[in-house]
């Protein structure tokens, strides 16, 4: 089946979708991206996301390429136009196209909009009933995180550390040794009493959509959750943890860096905290998506 494509609006087939060379995304990462999940069609939480694409647009000073209501009627149009019932849709908007120099270009450009869709896995089952384990990088990337630029080459480094380590996720940890986040996630930790740990969302983090539900999920349960950053060691020592991304949900972790967390086994507000998220994610699209 051809898969078909979005770019500044014309819905053509993927191998069809291209931007011109001196497209400011392509020379310099001074775009913006989101990726959201879709199950049954149904986008989940794309008010979120674009809300947050909003915001990361005006911290560049792009403009917003057309208004919500018409960016999410495009992400419904380029789903159903495509055969995947289930998937992950990649927006990107770029400042557009100008002759290469670093500083914005003087006149205005029209940003460069373009989206994708295609077929996306949950974690295994085995891994929400398990965990998985992690591993710790340093954290090399740049000092405006909150802002979800294209730019990912520190990310994508860490992924890479993971893969060749055979685990799930990398921790990031700053020089002053607290723990930001995954490179693909946000990090969470249980102490010993209870109490939900997450780095606080500042610039020194991306706030995922999936940590800002989770936070909201738990707390509504009568959960603690306290955002403040927290240190490898304490990670270390921690009774549980866990991790959230748009495409694991909430996975529970059992490892890092080679020793167990807790147990080694995952922990009970982790599989609270899952369940929430699992009945929270059926009612949004209408059927279970998680089956636990």
């Amino acid at each position: 089946m051809t898969r078909i494509a979005y770019i500044n609006g014309a819905y053509v087939p993927l191998n069809h979708a291209v931007v011109p060379m001196e497209d400011r995304a392509h020379q310099f990462s001074d775009g913006i991206y989101e990726y959201l999940a879709f199950y049954g069609k149904t986008p989940v939480h794309a008010e979120l996301h674009l809300k947050r694409l909003e915001r990361s647009l005006k911290e560049l000073r792009i403009p917003m390429p057309m208004n919500p209501r018409a960016l999410l009627g495009v992400m419904h149009e380029l789903i159903a136009r495509n055969t995947y019932d289930n998937g992950g849709l990649y927006l990107q908007v770029s400042r557009g196209v100008a002759r290469r120099e670093h500083a914005f270009p003087t006149h205005v450009l029209k940003p460069t909009v373009s989206m994708s869709v295609a077929p996306s896995k949950l974690p295994k089952s085995s891994e929400y009933t398990k965990g998985v384990a992690v591993i710790s990088r340093p954290d090399i990337r740049w000092g405006r995180r909150d802002i979800k630029t294209v730019s990912l080459l520190g990310n994508i480094l860490a992924k890479q550390a993971a893969s060749e380590a055979k685990v799930k996720e990398a921790w990031l940890v700053g020089t002053d040794g607290m723990v930001t986040e995954g490179s693909t996630s946000n990090a969470f930790i249980v102490d010993r009493a209870g109490k939900i740990i997450t780095h606080p969302a500042n610039e020194r983090i991306l706030s995922g959509v999936s940590r800002e539900v989770a936070i909201a999920l738990a707390r509504k349960a009568g959960m603690k959750v306290e955002e403040r950053p927290f240190g490898l060691d304490e990670a270390k020592k921690a009774s549980e943890a866990f991790m959230t991304s748009t495409s694991a949900k909430v996975l529970p972790i059992v490892s890092l860096d080679g020793k167990p967390i807790g147990s080694g086994k995952p922990g009970p507000v982790t599989q609270k905290l899952l369940k929430l998220y699992a009945a929270y994610l059926a009612k949004s699209v209408g059927h279970e998506v998680i089956a636990l």
